[in-house]
């Protein structure tokens, strides 16, 4: 058999050069088109509700509008409640909806005195519409308009609370809104970071049109600050968490949590190194 001759290798390598460039960039288009896909996660209520806890016998259905839409939250007030004790605004992350996270309602009624509020993004649980950045930011906005002018809820007085993707949508509130701190668990420095962490490959960062740039916002943030991550989080690495913190301006307190995961249970620790952070705080905005 007579081996290939100079020429022929070369045609043969440049071929299998162009095959393999045209695979990475149909690979890398197919990404692209799938970003919403990868990125949200939303449960409709129609596909899986869960009832809420038997501790939570007063929760209640709440409707928002925007964007001309109509978005599902439910709200927990204490029996004991008035405006003066606040408000938790919490804004979950990219799976599931509302009905998943009763038992972080819960958790905070167990230890602390606040109303709570979540609610679902577009396309979540029995809200309208389909998921985006946009319409996340439309959504905790009219959550927030609920608490402070139909529960006459002072500004001042609002936990904004976001866990994972609900992060970027408080630390965006953080920005807009009067608020009396801003919790963070889970979060990353941004979506064009993140697309690079896990798909270093492609130039991801410069396309992708979901950004929640947590990591520029923080700067402009002066509000009390704490910052969850699980040490052990295999979504989100906790350098996001660090870089984050690192960024932010005080008061502010981190928040390690050994072993723990993506997932972060409100536990004692979270609520005695909240409750510290609060009695930082300054007496006024």
């Amino acid at each position: 058999m007579r081996s290939l001759q100079p020429r022929s290798w070369k045609r043969w390598t440049a071929q299998i050069g162009i095959l393999l460039g045209v695979a990475y960039l149909l690979s890398f288009v197919v990404l692209l088109l799938l970003e919403d896909f990868l990125l949200y996660h939303p449960v409709s209520a129609a596909d899986d509700w869960r009832a809420p806890p038997n501790r939570l016998a007063a929760l209640k259905d709440v409707e928002l509008l925007a964007n001309g839409k109509r978005f599902h939250a439910w709200w927990s007030a204490p029996d004991d409640w008035d405006t003066r004790k606040g408000a938790v605004l919490f804004c979950h992350g990219n799976g599931g909806n509302v009905s998943w996270w009763g038992r972080v309602i819960e958790d905070w009624h167990e230890h602390r005195s606040e109303a709570f509020l979540i609610f679902d993004y577009p396309g979540y649980g029995k809200s309208e519409g389909q998921p985006s950045e946009g319409g996340c930011y439309a959504t905790g906005s009219a959550a927030y308009t609920w608490i402070t002018e139909t529960q006459q809820v002072p500004g001042e007085k609002v936990l904004l609370v976001g866990q994972s993707l609900g992060t970027g949508v408080a630390t965006q509130l953080a920005l807009d809104c009067r608020h009396r701190a801003l919790v963070l668990i889970s979060p990353f420095t941004s979506m064009p970071d993140m697309a690079t962490e896990k798909l270093p490959m492609f130039p991801g960062r410069w396309f992708i049109h979901n950004h929640y740039d947590n990591l520029g916002r923080i700067r402009q943030c002066h509000r009390p600050l704490l910052v969850v991550h699980g040490m052990a989080d295999e979504l989100v690495p906790i350098e996001q968490g660090e870089r984050l913190f690192a960024a932010a301006n005080p008061p502010k307190k981190f928040l390690p949590l050994d072993g723990v995961g993506h997932r972060v249970k409100l536990d004692d620790r979270f609520f005695r190194t909240l409750e510290a952070l609060l009695d930082e705080e300054p007496s006024s905005n």
